[in-house]
């Protein structure tokens, strides 16, 4: 333990308070808290508190609309689409999951869009309520240009995460898949750069294409993708339903997540949320089982979210270590200190 240990329900509470106090409606706030907390929880640093002042930041500035009220609609009986309205994905998402879980329970297969949205966090925390639903969900998120293409300098793609949330018939997830098209999360960058350490090569290139540690040369230039052209194509791919099919914009045209240049960034996510059991035939729970025995076999049980699913036991059992400083910012934030 680094110092403080708190609980997810007191995060939850002091963050909520603290992005209202910045200019966050009662349901951004709540919304956006839940996941921070969450992200606390399961280990998951870099999208937990220490994006808080940047949230802070950003509702002060504009660059997201705190009192933004989403709005749902149903262009066609399976495809429902969410405007954000230029606030944060995640009441976006939350007002768009119920007829999402709904539409795909009645039909078999469902889609949500969402348009002019602000960076949804850790997508897998998303997927993962699909799922706990008894859905097989996949989820697309993009973000402003970071990435290259293959032999190029110029970013025109984001680090554009996927995932696969996979139901374990049991109100939860089996297990869930979340990675970005980059080596690493450009938020890994972002807090080695806060912290002043080097990041390790291969994460990142500078302006001119060379490979760098320096974390301020790679945020001036690119995200290494992630099995090299594979990395590109897949960033390709979550750009064309996070943004193409969304109608939300391109990374190209989206203003940064960090610092306060440009307005709302107005990016997408996409969910694909499929009933295992028409397509199966009622295979799907045990074929499943026969896979997750198979990779179990040669991993000694370890599944995809392993490491999140450990971090969350400890939580739960030992509180959740966010450290004195981290504390103290958010009590500051909060009015609270």
């Amino acid at each position: 333990m680094s110092g403080r240990v708190s609980t997810p329900a007191e995060i939850e509470a002091l963050a909520a308070q603290a992005l209202r106090r910045h200019g966050a409606s009662d349901a951004q706030a709540a919304s956006l808290a839940a996941a921070i907390a969450a992200a606390e929880r399961d280990g998951i640093k870099s999208h937990g508190l220490m994006y808080l002042p940047t949230y802070c930041e950003h509702l002060t500035c504009g660059k997201v609309l705190g009192r933004a009220e989403p709005a749902l609609s149903r262009p066609a009986p399976v495809s429902l689409v969410v405007d954000a309205a230029s606030g944060f994905a995640h009441a976006a998402i939350d007002l768009g999951f119920p007829a999402l879980i709904a539409a795909a329970e009645a039909h078999g297969i469902a889609s949500l869009a969402i348009r002019n949205s602000y960076n949804c966090g850790v997508l897998g925390y998303h997927t993962e309520r699909v799922a706990a639903a008894g859905l097989v969900v996949l989820g697309f998120t993009n973000a402003p240009a970071s990435i290259a293409p293959s032999g190029a300098r110029k970013p025109v793609l984001g680090t554009n995460p996927w995932s696969l949330a996979v139901p374990d018939g049991e109100g939860g997830a089996k297990f869930v898949i979340d990675q970005s098209a980059s080596v690493v999360a450009k938020s890994e960058v972002m807090k080695r750069a806060r912290a002043g350490e080097p990041i390790p090569e291969g994460w990142a290139f500078d302006a001119e294409g060379h490979p760098t540690t320096d974390p301020a040369l790679a945020l001036k230039g690119t995200m290494a993708p992630a099995g090299r052209y594979k990395g590109v194509g897949a960033a390709l791919m979550v750009e064309v339903f996070a943004a193409c099919l969304a109608g939300a914009n391109p990374g190209i045209a989206a203003s940064p997540f960090s610092g306060t240049a440009g307005g709302p960034p107005r990016t997408g996510q996409f969910f694909i949320a499929l009933a295992p059991d028409p397509s199966s035939g009622g295979a799907f729970a045990d074929r499943l089982a026969m896979v997750v025995a198979a990779f179990g076999a040669e991993t000694d049980g370890r599944l995809p979210g392993g490491k999140r699913r450990a971090a969350r036991a400890r939580s739960v059992r030992d509180g959740v270590d966010i450290g004195d400083d981290a504390y103290a910012t958010l009590l500051k934030l909060a009015g609270a200190d």
